[in-house]
């Protein structure tokens, strides 16, 4: 079996997240959403956990389940589901803190309720150097001081 890099797994992620959004459309709940992305991706061979309990450690404390990942694809990616009108600049901030907590290099927000897939849809990384030119990348240095 070959390991898939991190930018061949982020494009399995995006192309089976635009089919999905252009057969289903927009407006069901980020619950259907997540189970029919979680099963594509199984059926194209990629390994999937879906809301993996992820503890953290914050002032000499560890609390077990800190947050819940919708789907952590190949143990490397992390993809986080929405079904809004619009992202929130939150959204965004939110994934950058999970794969800072993961340690993880990249992430993708995903928004099922954008009219078009083109608007849903965000690369986040986290100190993320191996990657092709994306106009879809959202990383610290693009966001404000205050915003971080």
């Amino acid at each position: 079996m070959v390991m898939k890099n991190i930018e061949e797994i982020s494009a399995e992620v995006v192309d089976a997240a635009f089919h999905l959004h252009k057969d289903l459309g927009p407006g069901l709940l980020e619950s259907v959403y997540e189970v029919v992305l979680a099963k594509i991706l199984e059926n194209r061979g990629l390994a999937v956990e879906r809301q993996k309990a992820v503890s953290i450690q914050y002032a000499g404390m560890r609390f077990d389940e800190g947050f819940r990942t919708d789907l952590l694809v190949e143990g490397t990616m992390l993809v986080e589901i929405k079904s809004v009108e619009h992202l929130a600049a939150v959204h965004s901030k939110q994934v950058l803190t999970y794969l800072r907590l993961l340690d993880l290099p990249l992430g993708l927000l995903i928004n099922f309720g954008a009219v078009t897939f083109k608007e849903g849809v965000r690369r986040i990384v986290n100190n993320h150097q191996n990657f092709a030119s994306s106009c879809l990348r959202v990383n610290q240095k693009d966001m404000k001081k205050d915003d971080i």
